[in-house]
């Protein structure tokens, strides 16, 4: 059989950088919005005194197609070659619609540009998608350029794509240093904490995330709500009785009510307020700050219980031999972040800075005694600069550097391989054997020669030619269409 045409249909419907395409289409077309929908509604500290309740809120998002603003204000559709030539950026508007309401009565309501957002080559809101060979060639482009990346101040920028360890899932690893540790990432939204879970040679298991260090995991399940002993039990070990949880519900058995345990781990953790703030601090805290992936209410503190047996269930199995440690080199462990998630990022701190500018702008003019428009306070240069200030130095949010990179266009190999480049976080001056070395789960997934020798080695990779990468689907989705399969909760 002739594998050539195989090979040629594959290329007319897939390009090298496809996934990377696809993944700045979803964050343009979904994830901006989720990031506003997060900030939906903002309350400024300084109101006149005549008005009881104040509000802005924003709504929906959308992004107008790549233009120039000339020296005299005009505004007109651009091509990729006049930014490379001209040294501008090629970027598209980004319309945002607000209201303000005092009292709950709408005030005013209208859409304003806040910024402008750099545009992928290629993507769906590039001026080159969907034109034929010979258009491409009237408007100065190569008809064979895979696109995939951004032009920035005239140069070209690649996103480089992270992998990193999956966030919201539990790994429990053996280490020679500090023998059996349980680890969980839990992410949701801007809340990014990680939770650890160790036993300490008194036998007992101590959780520790955000502020709260090395606490008792049988006090966190009690301040969840969860205080019967025997339907702890019940959830962790099933119908067997395992020694460890016995003791550790023996230590903790004099503790019969919620209040009591929020109390206890509010005084462990150090708070020194009276007893009411003291308790109203702490049950805050562990709706936010623990598990955000399972909720970040009240009503969720019984499923956030649940979840944590289970996850001690897995510990014991696996300090008993039941079940093997997990591998964290294993790539199922792992999560590629591409440029639309990177982007995510990015344009999350920069709103919600541009939030606070806001919020600072009309607080100042409120003090002077008048009610400022909100229209006249937003200043777009802000996110917009934020934005390309990133793009252009390759320094991200959370310190990391050299996310975006000069494009190399040294030939086309050099080109497609730069855009399919993969970079772990791990420091190269680190010796980590481990994550360099090449697992068995890359084959197909990432190229098993391709990677610089020296300290980079095995810690830069690249994607294999025919590799895809699946754009994360949505959770709640992909459960509801389970449970129609007959998932029972």
């Amino acid at each position: 059989m002739n594998k050539s045409i195989l090979l040629k249909k594959y290329f007319e419907e897939q390009k090298f950088v496809e996934s990377n395409i696809q993944s700045f289409n979803r964050f343009i077309e979904k994830k901006m919005q989720e990031v506003i929908d997060e900030n939906k509604e903002v309350e400024p500290a300084i109101i006149p005194h005549n008005i009881e309740k104040f509000k802005i809120k924003f709504g929906k998002i959308s992004i107008g197609h790549p233009e120039v603003t000339e020296a005299d204000g005009s505004k007109r559709k651009i091509f990729p070659i006049e930014s490379r030539l001209r040294k501008i950026s090629y970027s598209a508007p980004i319309h945002l619609e607000i209201s303000t309401y005092i009292n709950d009565i709408q005030r005013e309501s209208f859409v304003v540009e806040v910024g402008k957002i750099p545009i992928m080559l290629r993507s769906k809101y590039c001026s080159l998608n969907d034109l034929s060979e010979e258009e491409l060639i009237k408007h100065g482009e190569d008809p064979y350029d895979p696109g995939g990346y951004f032009i920035i101040n005239g140069t070209e920028k690649v996103i480089v794509t992270v992998e990193d360890l999956a966030s919201n899932i539990f790994v429990v690893e053996q280490s020679k240093k500090k023998g059996l540790a349980g680890r969980i990432f839990s992410a949701k939204g801007s809340y990014k904490i990680p939770h650890t879970f160790e036993k300490k040679k008194d036998g007992l298991f101590y959780i520790s995330f955000t502020r709260v260090k090395g606490m008792p995991v049988m006090m966190v399940l009690k301040a969840l709500g969860l205080l019967n002993d025997e339907e702890i039990m019940k959830l962790i070990a099933g119908d067997k009785n395992y020694d460890e949880v016995l003791l550790n519900l023996y230590e903790f058995a004099d503790i019969r009510s919620q209040e009591e345990a929020v109390d206890y781990i509010a005084r462990k953790t150090g708070m020194t307020q009276i007893r009411e703030v003291r308790l109203e601090r702490m049950k805050e805290m562990l709706e936010k700050y623990l598990l955000p992936h399972i909720g970040i209410e009240t009503k969720d503190g019984m499923s956030k219980a649940k979840n944590l047996c289970k996850m001690l269930k897995k510990f014991i199995e696996v300090q008993r031999g039941i079940r093997d440690p997990d591998d964290k080199d294993h790539y199922s462990n792992k999560r590629l972040k591409l440029s639309g998630d990177l982007l995510m990022d990015l344009f999350r701190v920069n709103f919600k800075i541009l939030v606070g500018d806001i919020l600072y702008n009309f607080q100042r003019i409120i003090k002077r005694g008048k009610l400022p428009s909100i229209r006249v306070i937003i200043r777009e240069k802000l996110l917009t600069q934020r934005i390309y200030s990133s793009m252009a130095t390759g320094k991200w949010v959370g310190a990391r550097q050299g996310i975006s990179q000069r494009m190399s266009r040294t030939n086309f190999l050099d080109m497609l391989s730069h855009l399919q480049r993969v970079v772990s976080p791990l420091e190269s001056s680190q010796e980590n054997f481990e994550a360099r070395s090449l697992h068995c789960t890359h084959v197909g997934r990432l190229c098993p020669i391709e990677t610089p020798e020296g300290t980079n080695i095995g810690l830069r990779k690249n994607l294999a030619l025919l590799c895809s990468v699946a754009q994360g689907e949505d959770e709640e989705a992909v459960l509801e269409k389970i449970k129609e399969l007959g998932l029972q909760e």
